[in-house]
């Protein structure tokens, strides 16, 4: 069979600041930071199953925008699917909340900028399938490469020192393999959004918020 290939995306909300890139092919590894949507966009190849992205991608039911001096502000804070993963223990900021308004409007223009050149675009949470494969999460930078490297990642994460940037974007990039072979768990619903993580053998472990 054909190697799956698929993008994982770790958005830094501000373009001043570094965005990690996987692009996996099988389970094997080219990644980079780079800062602008115009890199992010040139870095999906043709052959891109899917691109799996941590940033909101979308806005709480009955919510237009997050423009706080629109009558929507203050109705709802929190999607269906950031409720169910606080549910699974998985600890999430509101989407509503400072700096994530930022990196939320950014990944909704970024996610439709990658819909309209035809590629599949989901939400992930790296945080969340690093607790629900017993992973470190990127505070641990050393811990977390070691157990990608268990998981069978190879490629660049072999050769030279990447930045947690980077490994969060593996941790997508895995995410969306597993959307790809039908092994995952969506949280919420198609109308309001959802989160694409692995599925769970087993309750995750409770980690620090997104």
């Amino acid at each position: 069979m054909k190697p799956i290939t698929v993008l994982g995306v770790d958005l830094a909300g501000s373009t001043k600041r570094p965005t990690g890139i996987c692009l996996m092919k099988g389970l094997t590894v080219s990644t980079r930071d780079v800062f602008s949507d115009n890199e992010i966009v040139s870095a999906a190849s043709p052959d891109v199953r899917l691109v799996a992205i941590d940033a909101p991608l979308s806005l709480p039911r009955g919510r237009c925008c997050l423009r706080s001096e629109c009558d929507c502000a203050g109705r709802e804070h929190f999607r269906k699917c950031d409720l169910e993963l606080g549910e699974m223990g998985i600890r999430f900021f509101p989407l509503t909340l400072g700096p994530m308004r930022m990196l939320t409007e950014r990944g909704i223009r970024l996610k439709e900028r990658l819909e309209r050149a035809g590629y599949h675009v989901v939400e992930t949470y790296p945080g969340g399938a690093q607790d629900i494969w017993d992973m470190p999460r990127q505070k641990d930078p050393t811990g977390l490469r070691r157990a990608l490297t268990r998981f069978g990642v190879k490629g660049d994460i072999a050769k030279r020192e990447i930045s947690t940037h980077e490994l969060d974007a593996i941790t997508c990039a895995l995410a969306a393999r597993c959307y790809v072979r039908g092994r995952f768990l969506a949280a919420g619903d198609t109308d309001e959004g959802q989160i694409i993580l692995p599925r769970p053998k087993r309750r995750p472990r409770r980690g620090s918020p997104r």
